[in-house]
């Protein structure tokens, strides 16, 4: 199996390019914004990086295959890796709070997950509504599916849902923060399309955690 290399030139210039964007981001404006978990149970936005760095992770919606398969590879982060940094993981969606269990099941996903249904944190955060391509098109090391057959079993899930919607807005996209403990953000990425989400160990190096190879099994890799 061929080793996975570091991040290094390409991350320091994500950085570069992004520190901007984080310092200017007010993550006070959201902070009492309530979001809500798979039993319905609302907390607040600023519960989830208080007292220790989370890694937030905003997904378009839930019947997206292209989000389906990046938290595939999200939910094999080993807890015990989390734990021993003081790093959450948190997924946020845009749906309804009765389709959580349905994604995590579907997903193999086990780490935290809430939802914005009303979409206050990603409006109020700037994340962009409609997709945008650069020349050279987006790619990503964490969906296997063709945009045709993902398209078709998303299409599919969402008429054998038991609830028949989209699981949020199709339009709006997502992105990712790095946040806390309290106040301060360390990073901040907002998608331009469904395949612009950051590489999975970005996020981990920029928190400080050990990267992984979602090649096959969550294997750490040591650099």
């Amino acid at each position: 199996m061929a080793a996975v290399l570091p991040v290094t030139r390409q991350i320091a210039r994500s950085v570069q390019e992004i520190t901007r964007a984080s310092h200017e981001l007010c993550i006070s404006e959201v902070n009492d914004c309530l979001i809500f978990d798979r039993h319905g149970v609302s907390k607040t936005f600023n519960s989830l990086f208080q007292h220790n760095k989370a890694i937030i992770i905003f997904v378009r919606n839930f019947l997206c295959y292209t989000c389906k398969e990046y938290v595939e590879d999200l939910g094999k982060i080993p807890p015990q890796m989390l734990q021993e940094s003081n790093v959450r993981l948190v997924v946020i969606g845009q749906a309804s709070w009765c389709h959580i269990e349905a994604f995590c099941s579907l997903t193999g996903y086990s780490h935290e997950i809430y939802v914005d249904p009303e979409r206050q944190i990603y409006r109020k955060l700037g994340m962009r509504r409609g997709e945008t391509y650069m020349e050279t098109p987006s790619s990503s090391p964490h969906v296997k599916s063709g945009a045709l057959v993902g398209s078709l079993r998303s299409m599919w899930r969402a008429m054998t849902s038991p609830v028949f919607d989209f699981q949020g807005d199709p339009l709006q996209q997502g992105g990712a923060l790095i946040v806390g403990p309290g106040a301060e953000t360390d990073f901040a990425h907002f998608d331009m399309n469904r395949l612009d989400h950051m590489p999975i160990n970005w996020l981990l190096q920029l928190a400080g955690l050990q990267t992984l190879d979602f090649s096959d099994s969550p294997k750490i890799i040591d650099i």
